[in-house]
C-alpha cells in the first residue's frame, strides 16, 4: 500500500558549489511511503507525516548551508573562537567565502556535489531511521517550483530573526514582479534577477572591521582586498562571514523580503523618477509587496 503527499514543505537553503559559490535555493518536496497497513488500517496517520517528517526535513536541511563534504573545494573545522561552532573555508571557482557559525547552521552532505539526488539520499536515510516498521519503503521527490519568468538565487542572514533565519548563510531561489503603472516590466525583472544572481545579501549595520572578523587560521592568511567582512550575535550564537566583493550586494536595511522589496523599489524610483511597485518572493509562494 502507498501513501502520498504532495507539496509536504518547503525547504530554503544555501549550498556551497565549486563552481558558483555559495548558492541560494528553494525545493518543493513530495513524499511517497510504502508500506504494510498497521492496526489503524493506515500505513501512516496524515497528521504524523505533515508534522514529524516535515520536522525531520526541516531539521536535517532547511536554512542551513550544505556542505559537500566529499569535494575538496571546501574545509570544515571546528571554531578555536566559540564553543559548538564551526569554521567553514570555500574556495570557488568564482569567489572565496569564509564563514564562522554554530554546528547547527551547516548540514555535512556525503557528497562531491550538492544537487537533488545527494540531498534526497541525505534525507532518505535519516528519515526512514525514525518511521515506524510496517513503513518499508519511502521515496522522496525535491523539486524546483515551475518559474516561467526570471528569477534569481540570493543567500543572507537575519540577526534579529529568533527562529531559522538567523543563520547568516541561508538563501532562496525568487521570482519578482516589477510594475510601473499596474503593468510588469519585464525587463526591470530581468536586470534585478541578473544583479542578483547567485548574490549574497549583506546588510551594512553588520559590517565588522577586519580585525573583528572571527575565522579560521586559513582564513586569515587568504583574505584579500576584494573581501568585506560582517558578523553579528543571534540566540543560536555568533555569525561571521567574509565574502568576495564580486558576488556581495550591500544594502541600507536589513534583509527581510519586506526590507528588500522596498529597497529595490527606492533604487528603482531613483533611477526612473517613476511610481514603482514591487512583488517580491521569498522562496516559494510568499513574499512582500511595497510601493513607492
Amino acid at each position: 500500500m502507498q501513501l502520498f503527499v504532495n507539496d509536504l514543505t518547503v525547504i530554503d537553503f544555501s549550498y556551497c558549489c565549486q563552481q558558483r559559490g555559495i548558492v541560494g535555493e528553494s525545493w518543493i518536496v513530495d513524499v511517497l511511503l510504502d508500506g504494510a497497513l498497521n492496526e489503524m488500517s493506515m500505513v501512516l496517520d496524515f497528521a504524523v507525516v505533515k508534522k514529524k517528517i516535515k520536522a525531520i526535513i526541516d531539521d536535517a536541511v532547511d536554512h542551513k548551508l550544505l556542505l559537500p563534504m566529499k569535494n575538496e573545494c571546501i574545509s570544515v573545522n571546528n571554531s578555536a573562537h566559540n564553543h559548538d561552532h564551526e569554521y567553514v573555508d570555500l574556495i570557488s571557482d568564482r569567489a572565496s567565502y569564509f564563514l564562522q557559525s554554530p554546528k547547527c547552521a551547516f548540514a555535512k552532505i556525503a557528497s562531491d556535489t550538492i544537487n537533488i539526488k545527494s540531498v534526497t539520499d541525505h534525507l532518505t536515510e535519516i528519515i526512514l531511521e525514525q518511521l515506524p516498521q510496517n513503513v518499508e519503503g519511502l521515496k522522496l521527490t525535491l523539486r524546483p517550483e515551475n518559474i516561467s519568468g526570471d528569477f534569481y538565487h540570493y543567500t543572507h542572514g537575519l540577526k534579529l530573526h529568533d527562529g531559522n533565519c538567523q543563520r547568516i548563510a541561508h538563501g532562496h531561489r525568487s521570482t519578482i514582479n516589477i510594475l510601473q503603472a499596474g503593468e510588469r516590466v519585464p525587463k526591470l525583472e530581468k536586470e534585478w534577477c541578473f544583479r542578483w544572481k547567485d548574490i549574497y545579501i549583506a546588510s551594512e549595520a553588520d559590517r565588522i572591521a577586519k580585525d573583528k572578523i572571527e575565522l579560521s587560521d586559513f582564513a586569515q592568511n587568504n583574505l584579500t582586498p576584494d573581501h568585506h567582512y560582517f558578523s553579528y550575535t543571534a540566540p543560536q550564537g555568533r555569525f561571521d562571514i567574509a565574502v568576495d566583493n564580486k558576488v556581495l550586494d550591500v544594502v541600507d536595511c536589513d534583509s527581510t523580503v519586506e526590507l528588500l522589496a522596498d529597497f529595490i523599489a527606492r533604487q528603482l524610483v531613483a533611477d526612473n523618477n517613476k511610481e514603482i511597485t514591487v512583488v517580491a518572493f521569498e522562496g516559494v509562494g510568499k513574499g512582500a509587496i511595497a510601493s513607492v
